[in-house]
């Protein structure tokens, strides 16, 4: 290592688990500077701003990893031995473990001075507690895998009489579903924005064509007084649900709901909005909170002032939601008050000092004094609970053997409500993002935040349970954004150039364990987004835990990089698909739109030879499209002996056939690739330069189900699935078939 490097921050830093060398684009190491060290060490809480505060660092975080504590929780997996640090364990000593089941286990330590204290296997999941000299922690005893496709497939049959493709309930036949984007879905009266009521028509009707999933774009909590914030992987918080995507008349009804927009004064507005290509956020946002305000005084009214079912429902609803939704609502109330003021601002971290601690006396008496207001914000998230679990419900009752996939954002903006509210558990003044690469020479930093691995050793892991919890509230499996941050984190100081960063580890075999765990109490599936550069042998640990990864039509080059790799080859525990919501489109790709996008919005880097990198770009495109139709026709999916179509006309059919006779238990297909649509929901690195979330699907969920060309892809992509099923009815079979 360098000796111009400090090695005593470079020994704090890396006992803190930031990785202070790292591997580029280029496979050529570089070294994270001090400078960068010191500032990321401070934001975690460990100042090394002199030889002082180093070693005082040093001594805090050397007492949480010395192990002479017991911590909050461990992790361990059902049937083998937990390990307990040695420091902390004295021979002879009694020990109870109290089982979530109720039943005792007593024993006593008899392990050698200075070895690991061993406990006896445990074989029942969940959180139990471990009392040892009036010490109690926890002890979070997992399955040894998440629940898979092949236990959705199972627990279908085990609760249906029918003969589900003559197939046996212990393999999971290769299934499909659907990928949507919530905003995007229309629906007759939906006011301009995708919303829950939509999202059960659409899991309904492509149930009954053959669907047994329906992946849908995160509805995290975004920010009611700042509705010009939409994209849905920056939320304010993950644990609470996006309130714009509420049909007003689905708890109410169509009259109630109808009298709120006449009061709203919105009436030509909303249908105005509703007809949009594209969708106006900060007007349609608006105008939806102005009618559900005025259903909320109705309710006040009429529910409330009468203890009615409807408002008992809405009182245990908030019980048991507890502390965490009332900080969300006292959030939404305080920010929307800032912004109200002269000068206002946004960001909590800019608010008066005494409003940015939650439990702070002057939020309390905030919320007594705006009592009405906060409880708006908890009559918005009891709608929406409703409305999403509705979604799941009706997709379930309609034969999925999913159901919804609800997709959890890779972290939050550090400006929103979960900071806010779990601050102590928060990276401060970061921002996740990725190192420079191939495709973005400066790196990127994505603004957002999550939890400190450091916080989450101290705190028991409480924060990253709460947000498990709330992502397989109303779902039948998570797809777990970047799944590589399990492991590791880019992290960059906030004003910092991107490349100014470094990489986080993480405990990755703490969050596997604990995501099985809640898999398995949620019985949901869990699909980790593996794409990009993935470390070796981390897909093999995804595996060994029940995690689907994802492998998508434009990554799956033939070994040598030649071609594409014929579906067989394609890996058998990963979901299959076309593309994804970053991604071009399948017509998108085949015409080259999304290369005449990047050199738009400037991410076209010129060359030094004076080439025209666009043109190169479309010519390497059109080799690719060469290669791409003969693994097409390879496949059996495109005729032989038929030149490859021209750009404006792609094969749509084939790319979704192609991937239907992958081998993976789960095919899912862009609501786009199916329409065949040419422009994708969002394009990395833009802004306002491409629309973004925002693009609407061309017709109504009733109206699409009646179109002819959409309605017969959909049956020739079961009929694909089913001929996969047909050929290999055993090839997903759950490796463990018991239920733990």
């Amino acid at each position: 290592m360098s000796t111009r490097r400090n090695d005593t921050i470079v020994t704090l830093a890396t006992r803190a688990g930031f990785e202070v060398e790292w591997q580029d684009a280029h496979h050529t190491t570089q070294h994270v500077p001090e400078s960068t060290l010191a500032v990321l060490l401070d934001r975690m809480g460990l100042p090394c701003g002199n030889a002082t505060q180093i070693r005082q660092s040093a001594a805090a975080l050397e007492a949480e990893l010395s192990g002479r504590k017991l911590p909050p929780l461990m992790t361990a997996e059902v049937g083998r031995g937990i390990a307990l640090p040695a420091a902390a364990i004295r021979s002879g000593s009694h020990y109870r473990i109290e089982l979530e089941s109720g039943s005792i286990i007593d024993g006593r330590f008899t392990a050698p001075k200075g070895e690991e204290a061993l406990l006896a296997p445990i074989d029942e999941p969940g959180y139990h507690t471990l009392v040892l000299n009036e010490q109690r922690m926890t002890l979070a005893v997992a399955p040894a895998r998440c629940y898979t496709v092949a236990d959705a497939w199972r627990t279908l049959n085990d609760s249906d009489d029918s003969d589900k493709a003559n197939t046996t309930a212990a393999h999971a036949p290769p299934l499909w579903g659907i990928a949507a984007q919530l905003y995007g879905l229309r629906r007759v009266g939906d006011g301009g924005i995708g919303d829950y009521s939509a999202l059960a028509q659409l899991a309904i009707e492509s149930a009954r064509r053959g669907a047994h999933a329906l992946a849908v774009s995160p509805t995290h909590a975004m920010f009611s007084a700042e509705p010009n914030r939409f994209s849905p992987y920056s939320p304010s918080s993950r644990l609470w649900l996006n309130v714009t995507h509420i049909d007003p008349a689905a708890v109410f009804g169509a009259d109630a709901a109808r009298s709120a927009l006449e009061a709203a004064q919105g009436t030509q507005s909303w249908s105005a909005l509703e007809d949009l290509p594209l969708i106006d956020w900060p007007n349609a946002v608006v105008l939806k909170l102005k009618v559900l305000r005025s259903l909320y005084e109705h309710f006040c009214e009429q529910d409330r002032a009468h203890e009615t079912p409807r408002a008992l429902e809405f009182h245990g609803f908030c019980e048991r939601a507890g502390r965490a939704l009332e900080d969300h609502a006292r959030f939404e109330a305080l920010q929307a008050a800032q912004l109200s003021q002269e000068g206002g601002n946004g960001h909590w971290r800019n608010w008066p000092e005494a409003l940015r601690d939650p439990r702070s006396a002057e939020v309390e008496a905030f919320a007594e004094a705006h009592r009405h207001e906060v409880d708006f914000h908890l009559f918005l998230q009891w709608l929406a609970a409703k409305g999403l679990s509705h979604a799941q419900h009706a997709a379930r009752d309609a034969g999925m053997a999913v159901g919804l996939i609800a997709d959890l954002a890779v972290g939050c903006d550090s400006a929103g409500s979960h900071a806010w509210s779990y601050r102590d558990d928060m990276l401060q003044g970061v921002s996740v993002g990725a190192p420079p690469d191939l495709f973005n020479q400066a790196g990127q930093a994505w603004g957002l935040t999550t939890f400190s691995p450091r916080a989450m050793r101290t705190q028991g892991f409480s924060a990253f349970i709460d947000m498990l919890r709330a992502a397989f509230a109303h779902a039948g499996g998570i797809r777990i954004d970047h799944i590589l941050g399990l492991r590791r984190l880019w992290l960059v100081p906030e004003g910092e150039s991107a490349r100014n960063g470094a990489y986080l580890r993480y405990p990755l075999e703490d969050l596997l364990r604990l995501i099985a765990l809640e898999s398995w109490r949620f019985r949901s599936i869990v699909i980790g987004e593996d794409l990009g550069t993935v470390p070796p042998g981390f897909r093999e640990r995804l595996d060994e835990h029940g995690l689907a990864g994802i492998r998508v039509l434009w990554f799956e080059g033939a070994h040598g990089g030649k071609g594409f790799k014929p579906p067989h080859e394609w890996d058998r525990n990963a979901v299959g698909t076309t593309t994804t919501h970053d991604l071009p489109t399948v017509a998108g790709w085949w015409r080259g739109s999304d290369i005449v996008w990047r050199n738009r919005i400037g991410q076209t880097m010129a060359r030094a030879d004076g080439r025209d990198p666009v043109q190169l770009a479309q010519e390497e495109r059109a080799h690719d499209r060469a290669n791409m139709w003969r693994a097409f026709q390879s496949a059996g999916v495109a005729a032989h002996g038929v030149e490859a179509p021209p750009p404006d006309d792609a094969p749509v059919d084939e790319a979704l056939a192609f991937v239907c006779a992958t081998p993976g238990p789960l095919v899912t297909f862009p609501l786009e690739d199916l329409l065949g649509q040419v422009e994708q929901p969002n394009l990395p690195g833009s802004i306002d330069e491409h629309p973004n979330w925002r693009r609407r699907v061309n017709l109504p969920i009733d109206e699409l189900f009646k179109d002819d060309v959409f309605c017969d892809r959909l049956l020739a992509v079961d009929r694909e699935r089913r001929a996969a099923r047909a050929a290999a009815p055993s090839s997903n079979a759950s490796a463990e078939p018991d239920t733990p």
